[in-house]
């Protein structure tokens, strides 16, 4: 694997538009709650299905974003590490499970819940709908359905677009690597 400059500029720009992403979110709801909360549904979590397009750079980009953005809107230790984890390890799924897309988003959607869920419920209740189940249990059910929405929902519907010849292709003839089907 050769990683290059064009790697390094991907990842970055992956990473910003992760943070951005974010952080113009917060804003519009009015509250970063929706984005780093209990019931949290981060659109920037849509650019981890991308990782089965664009391969390393996307891997890094939203692992280092969310650490930024964890790190900015600080609930603690664990979220600005266990966050960026839980990202990384779904977006190595998404991109080592790429001939399959739609299984790699939902099979991707799957480490947030269980490693964000699993720690979250230390900062916020769980839902109130899901009052039934241990509060641990509660989040990470909580955050594994806004996480398929997220990447299976949304992230799915973006590297679909993205897969199209008459948008990837002048992407591909200005230098964006893309990572084979195969």
């Amino acid at each position: 694997m050769k990683f290059d400059s064009r790697d390094v500029t991907s990842t970055a720009v992956f990473a910003a538009l992760y943070v951005v992403i974010n952080v113009v979110e917060s804003f519009v709801v009015g509250s970063p709650v929706f984005t780093y909360g209990p019931v949290q549904l981060r659109v920037a979590d849509a650019l981890i299905a991308l990782a089965a397009l664009f391969g390393w750079p996307v891997v890094g980009g939203v692992t280092l974003g969310c650490f930024v953005t964890n790190a900015y809107y600080f609930l603690g230790a664990p979220d600005v590490v266990f966050g960026p984890i839980a990202n990384l390890v779904a977006a190595y799924l998404i991109m080592r499970l790429r001939k399959r897309r739609l299984l790699a988003c939902v099979v991707g959607a799957l480490p947030i819940g269980l490693i964000v869920g699993g720690y979250l419920w230390l900062f916020f209740p769980p839902p109130e709908i899901l009052g039934a189940f241990p509060a641990w249990a509660g989040m990470i059910v909580s955050i594994t359905i806004s996480s398929l929405v997220a990447i299976a929902v949304i992230g799915y519907l973006l590297l679909s677009a993205l897969s199209r010849p008459g948008i990837l292709e002048p992407l591909k003839s200005r230098g964006l690597k893309v990572t084979s089907k195969k």
